[in-house]
């Protein structure tokens, strides 16, 4: 479990396909990796396989490369990290799990105030609620309150814009949505008694 409050950035070193798959190495300082810790890469729970002083490798399946935007990276990407929580370490953001719904494409990118608008399918849409939580890239963030059918916007203050991937945001570029769990478990509940 994860809480969207990006750790540090690092940088692709390679994205090599397999026959399964891909091996995605990442450049970052993080002191006591651990072979087997998990790792939030660009919001998706990944399993770090090998380690080396600065640098650490996944292994990427054929869905992953298939539901998320890590397929599309390549040497220099930068891309928001955040280790799995640990017994006692606070919640700053909202619980994320890792586990992406899917991608949105960036609309807009706003400079004043900083934000972006992001389009996304209705499976998704349909989960966003004003002012309720959503992860982008891993970064928990508020939906704001304007949402047109299949489109919202989030705000985002100058400290999260300049330490994370954000920064690097343009019009169609794909990122990673995971919708607040609280609201789907909330939806299914809801959505069971009519069936």
């Amino acid at each position: 479990m994860f809480t969207g409050l990006v750790e540090r950035v690092g940088t692709v070193s390679s994205l090599r396909r397999t026959s399964s798959g891909a091996r995605l190495t990442v450049r970052a300082a993080l002191e006591g990796l651990e072979t087997g810790e998990s790792i939030a890469v660009n919001g998706v729970c990944q399993t770090v396989v090998e380690h080396r002083v600065g640098s650490f490798s996944f292994d990427l399946i054929a869905e992953t490369l298939r539901v998320t935007n890590l397929g599309f990276l390549r040497p220099g990407s930068i891309v928001n990290l955040e280790r799995a929580l640990r017994p006692g370490d606070r919640i700053g953001g909202h619980i994320v799990n890792g586990h992406v719904d899917g991608m949105g494409t960036i609309v807009s990118v706003l400079r004043n105030p900083l934000g972006l608008e992001i389009s996304v399918d209705t499976d998704i849409f349909g989960y966003l609620v004003p002012k309720g939580s959503v992860a982008i890239d891993g970064i928990s963030l508020t939906v704001g309150p304007d949402l047109s059918e299949g489109r919202f916007y989030v705000y985002i203050i100058t400290h999260t814009w300049e330490n994370t991937n954000l920064s690097k945001a343009r019009p169609g570029q794909k990122v990673n949505i995971e919708v607040d769990i609280l609201g789907k478990y909330v939806y299914k509940f809801l959505s069971a008694g009519r069936d």
